[in-house]
C-alpha cells in the first residue's frame, strides 16, 4: 500500500446498483459505479468496501450466501483487503464466506467459464466492480475490502435476454430484456429464475446493512 496521510473519514461503500445504494440507505457514503472513486478516495475515509452482488465460482456457495474477500485476484495479480477492515465487517455478520474474489470486466455466463475462473485464481466468487475498487484504493493508500451476496450459482447461466438489460448504471433495460426474450423465448424459465435469485441476494443484503447498523 502506497504512503499517505491518514485515512480519517466515514467508510466509502462503492456498489454497481442503483438498488445497492438504496440498501445501504442516505446516512452512509455511498458511490454509484468507479467514476467518481478517485475523487471520493482524495476525501480520505476511513475504508472502502465494495458492496453488492457476485456469482458463485465455488460449488458449495447458495444464492444468498454472504462473501467477504480475502484478496482480489486479476489478470494483472493479487489484491490483498485489509484484514482489520475485512474481519471487522465479517464479524459483525456472523456466517459469511472467505476467500478470494475475482475481479472481471465482463459478465462471466455459464458454468464452464465460471469454473475455469475459479480455477485459474482459486477464487470463490466473481464481480465486476472489486478489482477496480482494490486498484484505486491501493492507489491512494486507503483500507479497502469486499462484502458481496450470490445471486447465481456456480452451475447455472445467466440467459441472454438478462446479459440484454443490464445497463453501467446497474439499472435494467426493460425493453432490451423483452426483445432478447422475444429472440430466445425458451429462456423465459431461466429468466425468472435469474430474478428470483437476485431478490433473495438482494434481501441477503439488506441483512448485512442491518447487521452493519447494528455493530
Amino acid at each position: 500500500m502506497s504512503a499517505s496521510s491518514p485515512a480519517a473519514g466515514p467508510l466509502l461503500f462503492v456498489v454497481g446498483m442503483l438498488r445497492e445504494a438504496r440498501i445501504l440507505g442516505s446516512e452512509r457514503r455511498v458511490i454509484v459505479g468507479t467514476d467518481q472513486l478517485d475523487a471520493a478516495l482524495a476525501d480520505r475515509p476511513a475504508g472502502v468496501v465494495s458492496f453488492g452482488l457476485c456469482g458463485a465460482l465455488a460449488p458449495e456457495l447458495e444464492v444468498g450466501d454472504l462473501v467477504c474477500a480475502t484478496a482480489v485476484v486479476t489478470s494483472e495479480g493479487e489484491f490483498a483487503v485489509d484484514e482489520a477492515l475485512s474481519s471487522g465487517l465479517a464479524q459483525r455478520l456472523g456466517r459469511v464466506s472467505l476467500g478470494k474474489v475475482a475481479g472481471s470486466d465482463l459478465i462471466v455466463p455459464d458454468p464452464q467459464t465460471k469454473s475455469a475462473l475459479g480455477q485459474g485464481c482459486s477464487a470463490i466468487a466473481t464481480d465486476m466492480e472489486s478489482h477496480k475498487v482494490a486498484r484505486a484504493a491501493i492507489s491512494a493508500g486507503v483500507p479497502f475490502a469486499v462484502l458481496r451476496a450470490v445471486s447465481d450459482r456456480a452451475d447455472e447461466s445467466l440467459p441472454r435476454s438478462a446479459q440484454a438489460g443490464f445497463r453501467p448504471d446497474g439499472t435494467v433495460d426493460v425493453l432490451a430484456v423483452v426483445a432478447a426474450l422475444a429472440r430466445h423465448p425458451s429462456e423465459l424459465p431461466a429468466l425468472l429464475r435469474t430474478a428470483r435469485h437476485a431478490g433473495v441476494a438482494f434481501r441477503a443484503l439488506e441483512r448485512a446493512a442491518a447487521a452493519l447498523d447494528r455493530a
